[in-house]
């Protein structure tokens, strides 16, 4: 048996949520690197790509794969996030976790139908669950996606760039933590026992 490596959970952690706290702290206090207020955005949108590109290098470097999830979503932080500092247009960032939330939906639900749930793929899972557990959590998951990406699309083009910036990210993570918790009844009925009890 080939042993998979895999990154520390608080390591993993680090590397796809520090991407994004560098991403408000740079829109919180871009005016302290002269960039005026209308303009922090794009000092923030700069370093997420910097910072995203660093931690997929970091996370391959370490374990020679990366995770379906941060690849996907690091593709389009560098397109999105490109366009918004090529055009100077923050339209394109703001998308960004729309396209990619609608993108797993689409996959996740697409996975279904042809009876493939890929939802262990997406999230690099590491659960053992039965055929009917998989099939309940990705749908689960997919509605979820949805509901985020329809979430994100309200907020942006309601709010103010900054409330966009900070419910990215102080909203979206602990939203996803608590759909994540809440599947844990679901989790311990559709688990696959080890055969240790015979």
């Amino acid at each position: 048996m080939t042993d998979v490596k895999r990154l520390p959970p608080l390591l993993k952690l680090a590397l796809e949520l520090g991407p994004l706290a560098l991403f408000f702290f740079g829109n919180a206090y871009g005016d302290r690197f002269g960039f005026p207020e209308g303009q922090r955005i794009f000092a923030a949108t700069g370093v997420f790509i910097v910072a995203t590109v660093i931690a997929l290098g970091i996370s391959y470097w370490l374990v020679r794969k990366l995770p379906i999830m941060p690849v996907v979503s690091g593709i389009v932080v560098v397109v999105f996030g490109g366009l918004t500092l090529f055009l100077q247009d923050e339209t394109f960032i703001k998308l960004k976790p729309t396209i990619v939330n609608t993108m797993f939906g689409i996959v996740l639900l697409g996975g279904l139908y042809f009876r493939k749930p890929l939802l262990q793929i997406v999230l690099d899972s590491v659960f053992d669950l039965d055929e009917e557990g998989w099939r309940k959590l990705t749908f689960r998951w997919a509605l979820f996606f949805f509901a985020l990406a329809v979430l994100n699309e309200i907020v942006w083009r309601t709010q103010t760039t900054d409330f966009w910036v900070s419910f990215k990210v102080f909203g979206i993570m602990p939203l996803t933590i608590a759909f994540a918790l809440a599947q844990t009844p679901l989790l311990l009925r559709h688990e696959i026992k080890k055969a240790e009890e015979v």
